[in-house]
């Protein structure tokens, strides 16, 4: 599976972005999926997962109420609109596949795949 991730910039705090995560390969639906963000001079962090089948999602406390992670296995895309952002939220965002069960698991060690990353700075 190749990732290719895309819509981050620049946003004022309270702005809304909607990320965007391209996925190829035929057995995409077969892929839990999560969005990480790492921000300068912090390790990589989960941010949102979904099952395979779309209907299971997990969240980062510090995004829930404010992100949602959709997916849509016809086209094979994972999306992550987030609202309300923060300064905090600035980061470079990363998508992610890994096997079923995966969603739930906030480490990065259990996904296999990753997206190459897309910037989204929030200006206070």
């Amino acid at each position: 599976v190749q990732l290719q991730a895309s819509g981050g910039g620049l946003v004022q705090t309270g702005g809304s972005l909607r990320l965007s995560c391209a996925a190829s390969g035929r057995t995409f639906s077969r892929y839990d999926m999560a969005w990480f963000r790492q921000a300068p001079g912090k390790e990589r962090e989960f941010v949102a997962g979904i099952s395979a089948s779309g209907i299971r999602k997990n969240y980062a406390d510090s995004v829930k109420g404010r992100f949602t992670i959709s997916s849509d296995n016809a086209k094979n895309t994972v999306s992550l609109q987030m609202n309300s952002l923060k300064p905090e939220d600035t980061a470079v965002y990363y998508c992610a596949a890994g096997p079923s069960g995966s969603y739930y698991i906030t480490g990065t060690r259990n996904y296999h795949y990753w997206g190459q990353g897309t910037q989204v700075t929030v200006s206070s």
